[in-house]
């Protein structure tokens, strides 16, 4: 069974996607943004995304440009837009099909089937070996870029080492010596603890929304840090 995203503000659209396409046996995911497509992108194993351009917060086009980052998978995108170089400008940037609205759901259904077949042939998921995820945190190693819903933040190189570590061993407790040792090899003698809390407290400023209750680099108090398995 195939898992498909289907994206769009609009729910009702959403909705009726789900019907024709559980009625072809398909597993469907739903979002009503960029931000939650995203978000499920990065967790679940999608093999197509059905994506509207125009929604809140993450556009289709932005979503489509960060999902490249690390997947290969169709995307459809739907739009009201019917104009050639509107369709031209959706598949340049990464999309593999572009249906217009109003649309038959059974033409969709038909675009979804041919989009997997061709995919398959062409052998399957190509994944990004250099790309780490954690809910809506990404960290792409082949770059040294972190990137946090989308938002391309800037880190240090030891702020970024520590996240990457942390990351990569998502869901780990790590003490402050063992992560110490980690990023600058070498022996702890008593003078990790000020270097690592200021570094930690540096990417909660970064990648939280509030840093005071963060949600992906926790604190196991008498223990560690370790970045969220499940976000």
């Amino acid at each position: 069974m195939e898992n498909i995203l289907v994206c769009d503000d609009d729910k009702q659209i959403v909705e009726a996607i789900e019907i024709y396409l559980e009625e072809e046996g398909f597993r469907v995911f739903k979002a009503y943004d960029g931000v939650e497509a995203l978000e499920i992108l990065q967790k679940a194993r999608i093999q197509l995304a059905i994506i509207d351009i125009m929604m809140p917060k993450m556009d289709g086009i932005r979503l489509v440009k960060e999902l490249r980052r690390f997947s290969t998978i169709p995307v459809i995108f739907l739009s009201a837009k019917s104009e050639d170089s509107d369709k031209i400008f959706g598949l340049n940037i990464g999309a593999d099909d572009y249906i217009t609205k109003p649309f038959n759901p059974l033409e969709l259904v038909a675009r979804v089937k041919s989009n997997l077949r061709r995919y398959t042939s062409l052998g399957s998921e190509i994944v990004n070996d250099n790309i780490y995820t954690a809910g809506g945190l990404v960290i792409d190693d082949s770059s040294r870029e972190c990137f946090v819903f989308g938002e391309n933040i800037k880190l240090t190189p030891v702020e970024y080492n520590i996240l990457s570590f942390l990351v990569k061993n998502k869901g780990k407790v790590y003490s402050i010596e063992k992560i110490y040792e980690q990023i600058w090899h070498e022996t702890v003698e008593g003078r990790a603890d000020n270097t690592i809390a200021v570094h930690i407290r540096h990417i909660r400023e970064k990648i939280e929304i509030n840093p005071k209750d963060p949600k992906f680099l926790k604190v196991v108090w008498g223990v560690g840090y370790k970045i969220e398995d499940e976000v």
